[in-house]
């Protein structure tokens, strides 16, 4: 978040062993660094939260597409079929002729000479 190097850190401990004496100094940093880890908790809660909502939003809206293709899948299947009665009598006859011997052919054998 901040670019913070060592030399600044240096300059603002100085500074603060300045300004708030070094009897007062360690109960300061104590205090300063419990309200940053309370924030960076908050922070992290608030990231969290937004994450799974949107994740909630995302879940909603694959829900939505699911149901509208369920009811898509059902309204078809449902639906009266549209082709007249002869049609689907044909497609369920068997594609196959039935085979007879008069349609075959014959096979010829050749005898042998002596």
């Amino acid at each position: 978040m901040f670019d913070v190097g060592f030399s600044e850190l240096v300059l603002i401990a100085v500074v603060a062993m300045i300004v708030i004496g070094p009897e007062r100094l360690p109960k300061v940093a104590r205090t300063a660094g419990a309200l940053l880890g309370r924030m960076q908790r908050y922070v992290n809660s608030v990231k969290s939260e937004v994450e799974r909502e949107m994740q909630f939003e995302d879940l909603k809206k694959l829900q939505q597409e699911i149901q509208a293709q369920s009811k898509q899948v059902e309204n078809s299947i449902l639906a009266p079929s549209a082709t007249p009665q002869a049609q689907t009598e044909l497609q369920l006859e068997d594609p196959k002729p039935a085979t007879n011997a008069a349609s075959k052919p014959k096979t010829i054998r050749k005898s042998k000479s002596k």
